[in-house]
């Protein structure tokens, strides 16, 4: 990348540091999210554990800009309601 000026130099190098930060976290929300529904699909004695660990990462992620609030919160929704219906299939 030939960027000409000092700052645009600085910038670009800070946007590529940022961006390995955003993916290694979306990755392992990602990674999470599906170890949470996989421990409830099983019935893992674990799976309120792994559930709020997931959370606390998209909430993590929402904190700073990695995440948006509502892109945290349609994530956080989507999986509890994935979770609650893997643990009503098994039940029933």
């Amino acid at each position: 990348m030939a960027l000409r000026h000092k700052s645009a130099q600085k910038r670009h190098r800070q946007s590529l540091k940022r961006r390995l930060l955003n993916r290694s976290r979306k990755s392992t929300i990602k990674t999470f999210s599906k170890k949470a529904l996989v421990a409830a699909q099983t019935g893992a004695e674990d799976s309120a554990a792994v559930q709020a660990r997931a959370e606390s990462l998209i909430d993590k992620a929402a904190k700073g800009s990695t995440l948006h609030k509502n892109a945290a919160a349609r994530k956080k929704s989507r999986l509890a309601k994935a979770i609650n219906k893997a643990k009503a299939a098994q039940q029933g």
